[in-house]
């Protein structure tokens, strides 16, 4: 019997070791099977690409994968980067280095009219002297399809954009949303495995291109077609895309689902740039496993957050609250932290809700999302009152860059 307390070296048998390289052969082909898995799903791979203007560097070593039948959508700024990467994958652009894949094929070695790729332009760029009809058939017509089959795919898509009844019409007998409707059966009729988006909706007022936003959704839905969209309308983005990838300087900062991308911000870019945020500058006074305390000179009370980071105390970092995290209220809360006194000094009606700008002693403004339900209470703050903004210990993102 074992003694308690002293090693006993296991002696190994021949059947124990082919016990054991059984496991791990298994151990391996498992993690074979499941990297050919993701890349079965990754339609798209785009690995460590840059491109040059000259001097300029439009893109710096951008990576990103889009998985099969994901609407995908590349928000920035103008000037990030994103409609140059939206060329790159049409062909239009060629990358000074890296690779683009499309279901596994290298991109650069195809001319874009042979791509699996179609774009949608943001002029649409109709033939104007084309019926409907004509301008959807153009492009099976180049690719010498049958007339039979052109017929067929051209009613079929037009039938699904709900435009059939319009197939006779010339463009500028089209309003603008139907016109971009044109253009997506077009692009849609030769059936690529890769649609691309170039800012969708720009040419649209906001109430049609509101509408147009979930009709679009839900015909690239009962497509099953892979598609990339770059707009620099956060709302179209968050509205339209299920997951998306937020770029600045010619750089991916962050990739996420929409929720994930704007509750949890990775930088103060994103934070800012996503939606609207109050940021808070302060540097890490305490970090425990599950909270940490911030001290920021624009705040008397301290700030605590209810989760801890990574980093040294003293650390510099900016505490992120949304507006409609924001509590405002005449009397002082009960709570130790999180929160600051200040006066109303501007209140804008939006409809539904209504913004509070909160001005602090030091100068510095708290914004305030609000149910304008709280504008029908008799003890509503209103111009130049004095109130209190308070928020909860878990309504913050702590950034480090």
């Amino acid at each position: 019997m074992a003694r308690p307390g002293v090693f006993h070296p296991r002696v190994f048998k021949k059947s124990d070791q082919r016990q054991l390289d059984t496991m791990m052969n298994e151990r391996m082909n498992g993690q074979v099977a499941q990297s050919a898995q993701t890349e079965r799903e990754d339609l798209v791979q785009i690995i460590d690409v840059v491109k040059n203007f000259g001097e300029h560097v439009a893109l710096n070593q951008v990576s990103l994968t889009v998985k099969k039948k994901e609407l995908f959508a590349l928000l920035g700024s103008s000037g990030c980067g994103k409609s140059t990467l939206l060329r790159i994958l049409a062909g239009f652009e060629t990358a000074t280095s890296g690779k683009v894949l499309v279901d596994g094929e290298d991109l650069s070695r195809i001319p874009p009219y042979r791509r699996p790729v179609n774009m949608m332009f943001q002029s649409y760029a109709l033939f104007p002297h084309m019926s409907v009809q004509d301008n959807v058939a153009f492009g099976l017509k180049q690719e010498g399809v049958p007339k039979n089959e052109i017929q067929e795919r051209v009613d079929d898509v037009l039938e699904l954009v709900q435009m059939r009844k319009f197939a006779r019409r010339k463009p500028h007998q089209l309003s603008g949303g139907q016109q971009q409707r044109v253009a997506l059966a077009r692009s849609l009729v030769k059936r690529p495995k890769l649609l691309l988006l170039d800012e969708p909706m720009s040419a649209l007022d906001k109430k049609i291109r509101q509408k147009t936003q979930l009709e679009l959704v839900n015909i690239i839905d009962k497509v099953d077609v892979t598609c990339i969209m770059v707009t620099h309308d956060q709302e179209e983005a968050m509205t339209m895309a299920t997951r998306l990838a937020v770029m600045s300087e010619g750089e991916i900062l962050q990739v996420g689902t929409p929720n994930q991308v704007y509750e949890y911000p990775n930088c103060r870019f994103t934070a800012e740039f996503i939606g609207s945020t109050n940021l808070f500058e302060g540097v890490v006074v305490e970090d425990e496993p599950d909270h940490v305390f911030v001290e920021s000179p624009d705040l008397d009370a301290r700030l605590y957050i209810n989760h801890g980071i990574t980093g040294p105390l003293g650390m510099p970092v900016a505490v992120s609250i949304r507006p409609e995290r924001v509590r405002v209220s005449r009397e002082k809360p009960e709570q130790k932290y999180n929160y600051a006194r200040g006066v109303v000094k501007d209140l804008a009606y939006m409809g539904s809700y209504t913004l509070y700008h909160v001005q602090l002693e030091n100068g510095k403004v708290i914004v305030a999302n609000l149910s304008s339900l709280v504008l029908s209470s008799d003890d509503a703050p209103s111009y130049d009152d004095e109130v209190w903004a308070s928020w909860n210990e878990s309504s913050q993102v702590v950034l480090t860059s």
